[in-house]
């Protein structure tokens, strides 16, 4: 089936700012007295509240106050945006490009919230390239469940085998291959694990390789 839509992720594959929620995460839970560690914290990279909540009571206990930390994290966070901006990832603007010039709708999974989405994006003239912008808040249920995948694709008139979705975490990557698309894994933090590859179309070093994947497809 033909190519018609790109439907991606942000955090990790649009903007440099998944190694900032790693980091902010850590420091707001010990804030608290939590041990978390990095690995905790990529357990969750884009999962939706209601499965992140079950995760980390699942590591430090069921006293594990999510929401007094998620608030810390985002206290942290904002504030080193504030003082240090916000980077693309290699290729993102580009890409964007590409896409817009060559007619493939273009549409945004993420699980951050639509008003930070806006002004992430926005800050670096990226948001204006998106057809579409859906985030976890819209839809019943977040990634790893496939439901935003869904509403992007329908938003833009598609059906999910038309699009191919860029992800670089593994509960993105169940969403959107639960959802139907062609999933591209663009690695950030992490490499695909054996349990990922079978979920994926391909795997790009970065977004101008994923131009060049999408030329070649």
């Amino acid at each position: 089936m033909k190519i018609k839509g790109v439907i991606s992720d942000m955090d990790g594959v649009i903007l440099d700012t998944e190694k900032l929620y790693v980091r902010f995460w850590c420091e707001a839970a010990n804030f608290y007295g939590y041990p978390m560690q990095t690995h905790h914290a990529l357990s969750i990279r884009s999962m939706a509240r209601v499965y992140a909540i079950k995760r980390l009571k699942g590591y430090f206990g069921d006293d594990f106050d999510y929401y007094a930390v998620h608030d810390k994290r985002i206290e942290l966070m904002d504030k080193y945006i504030e003082e240090n901006g916000i980077e693309p990832k290699c290729g993102a603007e580009e890409l964007l490009q590409f896409l817009k010039e060559n007619g493939y709708k273009t549409a945004l999974a993420t699980a951050t919230a639509p008003e930070r989405t806006k002004s992430y994006l926005s800050r670096l003239g990226l948001y204006e390239y998106f057809d579409e912008i859906v985030c976890a808040s819209m839809v019943k249920r977040g990634k790893p469940q496939p439901d935003i995948y869904l509403c992007a694709a329908d938003r833009l008139g598609l059906k999910p085998q038309e699009c191919i979705a860029l992800e670089d975490s593994p509960n993105g990557i169940k969403s959107a291959s639960a959802a139907g698309c062609k999933t591209i894994m663009v690695p950030d933090l992490d490499m695909p694990s054996d349990e990922i590859k079978p979920l994926l179309y391909d795997v790009a070093k970065d977004l101008m390789q994923v131009k060049k994947i999408i030329i070649q497809k």
